[in-house]
């Protein structure tokens, strides 16, 4: 038996597509969601085995959209101190996309199309590789930056090789 906890499609305090007022909806919730779900990894670490960050389809009658949520293997919650630990620190979410070094992958201004700079996950990942990176002596800028960082290489392998390559690229 699993528990799930819907976290949302963004953080509390952001602007998100809006289902039935947004053009281009789908895409954008999709990306939201998968951003969010980066974000968390990035601030809380990936999820401990027991529980999953999870994309959830929720019916409306204005037709379907996506928000992020948490499965928890009841019986693992109540086992493991660290899955209990995971769902205690992640339920309540984040409030905004800096809280873990992201900015917003869609731009919402009235009257105008959204914005998006980068509509792949592994792009908006690999950005906040390289501005959370180390300095070349080792130290991060900002200390939290480190722990953004770290947990973000461990999640997507992807993101870190091209996130190499770029940094390899400026500096020579």
């Amino acid at each position: 038996m699993s528990d799930i906890i819907d976290l949302g499609g963004a953080p509390a305090n952001e602007d998100c597509a809006q289902l039935g007022h947004t053009p281009d909806f789908d895409r954008l919730n999709r990306l939201e969601v998968a951003t969010y779900r980066a974000a968390l990894i990035a601030r809380f670490g990936p999820p401990p085995a027991g529980c999953e960050l999870v994309s959830l389809t929720n019916r409306h009658d204005f037709g379907v959209y996506r928000t992020l949520g948490l499965k928890v293997d009841a019986g693992a919650a109540r086992r493991d101190k660290a899955v209990a630990a995971y769902e205690e620190v992640v339920q309540n979410g984040l409030e905004s996309w800096i809280e873990a070094g992201f900015v917003s992958p869609a731009r919402y201004r009235d009257g105008e199309l959204p914005a998006v700079e980068r509509d792949r996950i592994d792009d908006i990942v690999t950005a906040v590789l390289i501005s959370t990176r180390p300095h070349p002596d080792g130290n991060f800028p900002i200390p939290a930056f480190e722990i953004l960082h770290r947990n973000l290489m461990a999640a997507y392998p992807r993101s870190v090789e091209a996130a190499n390559r770029t940094i390899s690229g400026i500096a020579a």
